[in-house]
């Protein structure tokens, strides 16, 4: 009897990653083709049209800042010398206990305006509005912390254009970034409703004063293998997803979206750690419940440069804490799930979101402790070890060596080919030690999840910028 549960146990791990691995391969093939078609099209194009303020959308960047004294100065510097016709910049300050404000406040000559504040949104007390003397599309908001959510929901109450980008306050975006995200926006006559941009890694590259100077690799490993999986859920999750308008996540570091869809749709939920995925969730939600015809897409060329933990204990928990906000921005939203009311999002991505995304790491956990109990038990058992750690390698390891060489065959980012032979090599280690390491921090959150744990899991940042 145990002999036969085993057998089915060791059965249903294997079907579950060949499932993952077929759906994967569908989704590599759809962004293969996606990514290179929109890069044949746009190659050397040099988006001047897009500099008239006659043709593109006035924005509202907001930066939500809590503790980032060590480099708001410079993703401020980095964001006034985007091209772009016309922005305006809220920096918010969410009662941070370094001297985030004192930097900004010296930095930019900023002095308290009294400025009426349409009150679209609940949010924590304001204390206070600052606009720069010398820049005066450059406000910040001070007021008590309430968290990412609540920030980006003050900022958005401030800000006096009709698209509002949300900004982590530790990143530097490359120059033409907003004419590239802003582009589908534009193009498609107010169709699309949010854009998002890659993410790439700014540990170990060279940026001086917010400007990018040089693209280069961090030399610790646990850094080297987030900027792998970082290429592998950007260029072959979001563009497969995004090409058929299934994309049910936005990254918060980066992303632009119409005001008006957001006011409609109430804003930043501030009850969530993953309050990014489940704005777009809703906004899904929105225009099928009202049957229009609106999109959310991923453009794979917009860069923002952000820092990632250097160390396994603040990794550990941003992991534990994603984790946790994709299930409070699946449960939330449950009744999705197989309703025909909300087509392929309902069909296809909330599904894909539940059984691959969430309960994935269950699953591979059970996969580690097969292959560990089949070397006590031997005989079959270890054929079935071998079966499941092949599929190991090629759910993880494969895909994210086709990442690397997605990145050269399109993006080319990275301009010494050592940096990508680097990257190549390192990918194939990632199913021996990093792949087990974030499974477990995931079903850390699960667990947490269990216990109640609504903890954040605090980043420490040293700044990424000279």
């Amino acid at each position: 009897m145990w002999a036969d549960i085993i057998v089915f146990f060791g059965w249903f791990i294997a079907v579950y990653m060949c499932i993952i691995i077929a759906f994967y391969s569908i989704i590599l093939c759809i962004s293969l083709f996606q990514i290179r078609k929109g890069y044949l099209l746009d190659y050397g194009q040099t988006y001047e049209d897009y500099m008239n303020e006659i043709y593109t959308k006035p924005v509202s960047i907001i930066v939500p800042a809590y503790n980032e004294s060590a480099g708001i100065v410079q993703s401020v510097r980095s964001l006034l010398s985007i091209h772009y016709p016309q922005f305006e910049i809220i920096v918010v300050n969410d009662g941070s206990k370094d001297d985030t404000v004192k930097k900004m406040i010296e930095q930019y000559d900023m002095k308290p305006v009294d400025k009426v504040i349409r009150k679209q949104i609940n949010t924590k007390t304001i204390k206070n509005v600052y606009q720069s003397r010398i820049l005066p599309k450059l406000f910040m908001i001070d007021k008590e912390n309430g968290g990412k959510a609540d920030a980006l929901n003050a900022g958005l109450n401030l800000s006096h254009y009709p698209y509002i980008c949300s900004l982590d306050g530790d990143s530097v975006l490359e120059r033409d970034a907003f004419l590239k995200v802003m582009k589908p926006i534009i193009d498609s006559n107010e169709e699309v409703i949010a854009s998002g941009g890659s993410i790439r890694i700014a540990n170990g590259c060279q940026i001086r004063d917010g400007n990018l100077i040089k693209v280069g690799l961090a030399r610790e490993p646990i850094v080297i293998m987030q900027i792998i999986e970082y290429l592998r859920a950007f260029l072959m999750g979001r563009i497969g997803l995004s090409r058929h308008n299934l994309l049910l996540i936005i990254s918060g570091a980066f992303g632009v979206f119409s005001k008006h869809w957001v006011l409609e749709a109430g804003g930043y939920k501030t009850d969530t750690v993953g309050e990014d995925m489940e704005l777009v969730v809703r906004l899904h939600r929105l225009i099928k419940e009202r049957k229009l015809n609106k999109r959310i897409v991923y453009v794979p060329d917009p860069v923002c440069w952000t820092e990632v933990p250097e160390s396994i204990t603040f990794l550990r928990k941003q992991r534990s804490r994603w984790h946790r906000g994709l299930f409070e921005s699946l449960w939330s939203h449950r009744k999705l799930t197989f309703n025909p009311k909300y087509g392929a999002i309902g069909w296809v991505s909330f599904p894909y979101f539940w059984i691959v995304e969430f309960f994935g790491p269950i699953v591979e956990l059970m996969g580690y402790l097969f292959v560990i109990l089949s070397l006590f038990l031997g005989g079959i058992y270890i054929e079935f070890a071998i079966l499941i750690f092949l599929l190991s390698c090629l759910y993880g390891s494969i895909f994210s060596m086709a990442a690397v060489l997605l990145e050269e065959w399109s993006l080319r980012k990275y301009p010494h080919v050592s940096d990508l032979v680097k990257l190549f090599f390192y990918s194939l280690t990632e199913t021996l030690w990093y792949r087990p390491l974030t499974v477990l921090w995931r079903c850390e959150g699960i667990w947490q999840l269990i216990k109640g744990d609504t903890s954040w899991g605090e980043m420490k940042r040293k700044g990424v910028s000279e």
